[in-house]
């Protein structure tokens, strides 16, 4: 019986540490597409303003982190899952 309260308390520990997980990258997806999106902002009113197509790269490269974070996140988001789903059954 003692070793059943274990094996539950390890499982919601493992559960809990998983779901902060998540919420951290949640976190920094979200903190991503912020910075992400204020970079886009700039950059198009500075080409808008300027024409200089240099700022079109900056453009690309912030779509590119938002699409990495947003790529990350699922990944993360399936390991931790997988770690539950282990320590469920």
């Amino acid at each position: 019986m003692a070793n059943e309260s274990a094996t539950d308390k390890a499982k919601q520990s493992v559960a809990q540490s998983t779901a902060i997980a998540v919420q951290d990258a949640a976190d920094n997806l979200r903190n991503l597409n912020t910075i992400s999106t204020t970079a886009i902002g700039v950059a198009l009113s500075e080409l808008l303003a300027t024409g200089d197509p240099k700022y079109i790269d900056v453009i690309e490269q912030a779509q590119k982190v938002m699409s990495k974070g947003t790529e990350n996140f699922a990944e993360l988001g399936a390991k931790a899952a997988e770690v539950a789903k282990k320590f469920s059954e």
